[in-house]
């Protein structure tokens, strides 16, 4: 079971889910900051303590960049956590997929990688089903709440953008730790006139929030080693599903029309783009070859 990539980013879709699930749960009184705060501490120590285990190493060189992708990483952990308790599981879960557009230009513009001209046609697709998912013509809090999820996209593509700089001189314990212990020292400040004393299911919600997230990153990293990254992509938008069931069974979360339909531009954009980005490395190595 280890070794099939889809059943590993399918239970790595579902594991996320969860964990967006006991987001949404323990932020009934707890606030973002907070959460964040334990979800970043428990994460730390964890990944502190595997590093000394491989005995992995802090790098002395390209330190600033380690901090930069753990500033991007914090600031779209905040900033999804925050969507999450506002705005229902499903439309958050979509907003957080803009990531795979951001990312192909962040790429383009930072690490040089060709974007196909046939990439600009799939943008207004893009742009459509933000629009129907934002709803900005109901001028409603929901909106504002909503362009926060679009913001947290933004960071994750930011932060994606940086580890796959990183990802040729460091190693993946070094470049996790930052993100974490970048998030932890983050959050303090963010919370330090806001903290809400957990009561003990609260503090167990956020016990779990921090261990069923690491494990959800070791299911999506098992996933690409074992599989196609273009099909653990598009395999991943199960998430959505996990979302809006959860949802759907514990808060009564409904999608309309309106969020539907933006969901499926969105993702369909998304698939495309991925599609074409594999299409485009394919021909670019067999012309390498040549």
């Amino acid at each position: 079971m280890l070794k099939n990539g889809v059943l590993l980013a399918v239970l790595s879709s579902l594991v996320f889910s969860v964990m967006n699930a006991l987001v949404k749960a323990v932020s009934l009184n707890i606030p973002a900051s907070e959460i964040m705060f334990f979800r970043s501490l428990i994460g730390t120590v964890i990944i502190f303590v595997m590093m000394r285990q491989s005995k992995t190493a802090f790098s002395k060189k390209g330190v600033p960049m380690l901090f930069l992708r753990g500033m991007l990483g914090a600031l779209y952990l905040y900033a999804y956590f925050f969507t999450i308790s506002k705005i229902p599981l499903a439309d958050a879960s979509i907003l957080a997929h803009l990531s795979t557009i951001f990312v192909f230009f962040l790429s383009a513009v930072f690490l040089k990688e060709k974007v196909s001209k046939s990439t600009f046609y799939v943008l207004p697709l893009v742009f459509l089903g933000g629009i129907l998912l934002i709803k900005p013509f109901q001028f409603s809090s929901f909106s504002v709440y909503a362009l926060v999820g679009v913001l947290s996209a933004l960071f994750a593509a930011g932060a994606a953008t940086s580890i796959r700089y990183l990802s040729k001189t460091h190693p993946s314990y070094e470049i996790v730790f930052y993100f974490l212990a970048t998030g932890t020292v983050l959050s303090i400040p963010l919370m330090w006139n806001e903290f809400v004393v957990p009561s003990l299911i609260e503090g167990f919600y956020l016990i779990c929030i921090g261990v069923v997230s690491l494990l959800g990153q070791i299911f999506l990293t098992k996933a690409f080693t074992h599989e196609n990254i273009v099909v653990v992509e598009m395999t991943r938008y199960i998430g959505i599903v996990f979302n809006a069931l959860w949802g759907f069974l514990f808060w009564s979360e409904i999608p309309d029309a309106l969020t539907i339909s933006g969901g499926i531009l969105i993702v369909a954009s998304c698939v495309l783009l991925s599609l074409m980005k594999r299409r485009t490395a394919v021909v670019q190595g067999s012309s390498s070859s040549v």
